[in-house]
């Protein structure tokens, strides 16, 4: 603007209210405003209402598959998956490895979960269909079950029915929450089966996705005070969980790679 309002001075002229009638034109020149014009910014949305109720650990989570990863059984070579729990309150993370990607394999790997956990209250997750086919097996099963009766023993027990809510379809940016945990469990899992890979079997792929869930949840909650010398040490997802330190010493002794060849895998 200041630069259009001084050309038309050095040519002598004087235009009334010139600030005003130069900025006027430029805002409505569609060529300036493809050119200088501002981005929009998206709006963030708010936060599901789980992500801010105060609740034990993993009484409100999300849920995604990721893999497949390959695996060494004597002469076969077997595709195994992970199914990735995530609480909305404490932000830990819970991995379970499944043998297949269908409803019947997670629905186990599900009870798995629950019984390592505890009880869920609601549990968040796409439109896969393992995902739809576990929630239409657990509602038909219920179905079966006498209702009321059972309402007022979990009532009685202070436990809850299992709900489950679906993201839209095609609506992967909803479940970031878990997307961003599946992402940080594959850079852990690559760098480590980058090398050691080839001779990985069901108990060694078993234990590195626990480690990997270790790693995961040592993680700080927040970074705001790291640098602050009188701060405390920010807590973790394995503080709340374990309610002990999240320092876990590596393995003891000196590894090399022939060990992956005897009977000395566990190095």
């Amino acid at each position: 603007r200041g630069m259009s309002l001084n050309n038309i001075r050095r040519k002598g002229l004087w235009v009334v209210n010139g600030n005003a009638v130069v900025r006027k034109v430029i805002n409505q020149c569609v060529i300036c405003r493809k050119l200088r014009g501002k981005f929009g910014e998206q709006k963030m949305a708010d936060l599901v209402k789980e992500r801010s109720i105060e609740a034990p650990p993993f009484t409100h989570c999300g849920v995604d598959m990721f893999g497949p990863f390959v695996i060494r059984v004597k002469r076969s070579d077997l595709k195994k998956y992970g199914a990735l729990f995530t609480c909305f309150a404490s932000r830990a993370v819970h991995i379970e490895v499944t043998n297949t990607m269908d409803a019947d394999s997670f629905i186990m790997a599900l009870r798995r979960f629950m019984a390592r956990r505890g009880t869920v209250k609601l549990i968040r997750s796409d439109n896969g269909t393992n995902f739809t086919g576990t929630n239409n097996e657990i509602q038909a099963a219920m179905q079966e079950m006498d209702h009321e009766k059972n309402r007022s023993y979990l009532k009685k027990e202070g436990a809850d029915w299992i709900s489950w809510l679906n993201n839209p379809p095609g609506a992967s940016h909803m479940g970031g929450i878990w997307e961003h945990q599946i992402q940080t469990a594959r850079n852990i899992l690559h760098g480590l089966l980058k090398t050691h890979g080839s001779r990985l079997n069901d108990e060694g792929l078993r234990t590195l996705m626990t480690e990997a869930k270790a790693i995961i949840n040592s993680r700080p909650l927040t970074t705001e005070t790291l640098s602050d010398v009188a701060s405390e040490i920010p807590l973790s997802p394995s503080n709340l969980l374990t309610m002990k330190s999240d320092v876990i010493l590596a393995p003891p002794g000196d590894s090399n790679r022939s060990d992956l060849y005897s009977k000395r895998r566990w190095k």
